[in-house]
């Protein structure tokens, strides 16, 4: 099981980046439409390089005073050239420090809108599917079918640090609950995902999630422990906690 995190938010490198990429086995980098800026990838992909951790493009709208979490009307043409150009910088500044950008993974919005519109999983897919070989994106989602018949691995991904509503998305931030905290239940629910292939709905509700990646948010205050507290747990099942991108183990 793959575990990743979404980093280098901020506008400097921090400690709490850092603490995560300990934990993690792959970083999706904010490519600066959202977040972040061209000096935190460097420093980002530099660590990544150290501590041996998959680098993935964190892509979105362009949208920095909503954090790429509002939904956005642009053109094809517009966010063909916005996710090419967000790779592209991540790619340079990765190279710059010795790294290879190995994977995508849309942030916020257009995650999710690429999740259930057709038209914006094309659009994703075909901009990606040149330079790209793995797309991370939630299980069963509107983008599988054209990515892979772009030649795009799809890489089913849970997320143990959020609440999950009846239909099996994730409940909005806006509400009571949605945000899971506390790093023990965090990675609790990271295992059960694991393990049992689905979690519980805020209302009890067994929801079916095949998942190859979990991820923790690194916008939390404890991102790094809840990392941390999943890691030692997985491993302790004896599951092995290994970048799904990384070569098969012979």
């Amino acid at each position: 099981m793959d575990l990743n995190a979404d980093m280098a938010e901020g506008d400097r490198w921090t400690s709490r980046d850092l603490a995560l990429l300990d934990a993690v086995t792959s970083a999706s980098i904010a490519c600066g439409f959202h977040a972040g800026n061209r000096s935190v990838m460097r420093a980002a992909a530099a660590a990544c390089v150290e501590r041996g951790v998959a680098i993935g493009a964190h892509v979105s709208y362009r949208d920095r005073i909503g954090l790429g979490r509002r939904d956005r009307e642009v053109t094809a043409d517009r966010l063909t050239a916005d996710v090419l150009e967000q790779w592209a910088t991540l790619v340079d500044e990765s190279a710059a420090v010795g790294g290879t950008v190995t994977y995508a993974k849309p942030h916020g919005a257009l995650y999710h809108r690429m999740a259930t519109d057709p038209e914006i999983a094309a659009v994703v897919v075909e901009a990606l599917a040149p330079h790209c070989t793995m797309l991370v994106a939630p299980p069963g989602s509107a983008v599988d079918a054209p990515a892979r018949r772009a030649g795009l691995r799809v890489v089913p991904e849970g997320f143990p640090d959020r609440a999950y509503d009846e239909d099996g998305g994730l409940t909005p931030r806006d509400l009571p609950g949605a945000v899971v905290d506390d790093e023990a239940a965090v990675a609790v629910r990271a295992l059960t995902l694991a393990q049992r292939g689905g979690i519980a709905s805020r209302g009890g509700r067994w929801i079916e999630l095949r998942v190859e990646t979990l991820c923790i948010h690194g916008d939390s205050p404890r991102a790094g422990a809840a990392a941390r507290a999943v890691r030692e747990l997985l491993e302790h099942a004896g599951l092995a906690v290994r970048a799904f991108s990384a070569p098969p183990v012979e």
